[in-house]
């Protein structure tokens, strides 16, 4: 067994626990990782308050980049030393998404077979597959994308997940191109990577949205033209005024709640897009007048997970990043360690981080 130092969450709503925990040597497909850095995001925070399930205890992280220590029989696509950024869409490549061509629409993505447990046997579940809150973690090999070791695993973490999510919203599931508008309603870690992907597709006008100045303010940094206070105006309004009356051409919802997907499909403009890509509760319901869908025509769609396909999007992100034309390093509000995570989770709710990173 291999030993190590990892954060839980005991139960639901409990404050989070650094205990030690047993991990075993790599079977068929697996792949044991040295975890040098994993961000802490909003997902993490929903596991322990029971928003996912409750298959407690969990082991908490999933934004995360290290190094292969060790591979397990038959893997071939990644070796030992290898810098990897972890991502929880490991492509089967055999289900009817991927046998027709759109692995990112997977339907069968893959994890290790094999649990990790706490010392007393206790089997844990981790958090999208991954479970990064720890000095080691054990993934399916396909859960391991291979980026340029030159950069920092603090910086690249980040599009294990939230980024990631933000980018692919404006670019794959939006398709945000040179001389649109684009509006992003909710400016947190998501939010700022819609915008940052948005500026990279050449957007014209790139509005931010929110209520709390600071995320304003770092929206900006990102490449936001103009901002709209959601507390002090009227989005749709506002959106609109923005864009000579017409409403932008995508309209990102970055928040998740009924009232902001909302306000996204009034602010589009005619046959413009709404994207959600912020993530509802189970209980949240959406009522539109069927009239307007028809009417309004366009496009209302979901984005999973940026609809990323991590082999293509992690090393052409990380090279934007290192050729500085992605603004990657903005996002880390903080570096901390594994014991500062609970006090992380506290800084979120507050909206006081964009990210804090824990640093091994």
């Amino acid at each position: 067994m291999i030993k190590s130092r990892a954060v839980i969450a005991p139960g639901k709503g409990k404050p989070v626990e650094v205990v030690r925990i047993d991990l075993p040597e790599p079977g068929p497909g697996e792949v044991l990782v040295r975890v040098q850095a994993c961000g802490v995001c909003h997902t993490d925070l929903h596991y322990r308050e029971g928003g996912i399930n409750d298959e407690f205890p969990f082991l908490l992280g999933h934004e995360a980049a290290g190094v292969v220590e060790a591979v397990g029989p038959g893997v071939s696509d990644v070796s030992e030393n290898d810098f990897v950024v972890l991502n929880w869409r490991a492509v089967c490549g055999q289900c009817r998404a991927c046998s027709r061509g759109k692995p990112w629409y997977c339907f069968d993505t893959n994890n290790a077979d094999q649990p990790m447990r706490l010392e007393d046997g206790t089997e844990l579940s981790p958090a999208l597959g991954i479970g990064a809150f720890s000095e080691r973690t054990l993934v399916h090999a396909g859960q391991c994308t291979r980026v340029d070791p030159a950069a920092r695993p603090v910086v690249v973490s980040l599009l294990g997940c939230g980024v990631m999510a933000g980018i692919g919203a404006a670019i794959n599931t939006g398709g945000i191109t040179r001389g649109d508008s684009v509006a992003v309603i909710g400016c947190g870690g998501v939010g700022n990577g819609s915008i940052a992907g948005a500026a990279l597709a050449g957007a014209e006008k790139i509005i931010a949205v929110d209520r709390d100045p600071k995320k304003l303010a770092w929206a900006q940094e990102f490449g936001a033209t103009h901002t709209v206070n959601a507390a002090e105006t009227d989005t749709v309004s506002a959106v609109r005024s923005l864009t000579g009356g017409n409403g932008a051409d995508v309209v990102i919802d970055a928040v998740g709640r009924p009232e902001t997907f909302e306000q996204a499909f009034y602010a589009r403009d005619l046959a413009g897009t709404a994207v959600l890509v912020g993530v509802p509760t189970p209980e949240m319901e959406l009522k539109l007048p069927l009239l307007d869908v028809f009417g309004r025509g366009g496009a209302v769609k979901s984005s999973w997970y940026g609809d990323c396909l991590p082999s293509r999007d992690f090393p052409m992100l990380t090279n934007l990043y290192q050729q500085g034309r992605l603004p990657l390093d903005k996002f880390v509000t903080e570096e901390i360690t594994l014991d500062e995570v609970e006090d992380a989770f506290a800084k979120m709710e507050r909206g006081e981080v964009l990210r804090s990173v824990v640093v091994f």
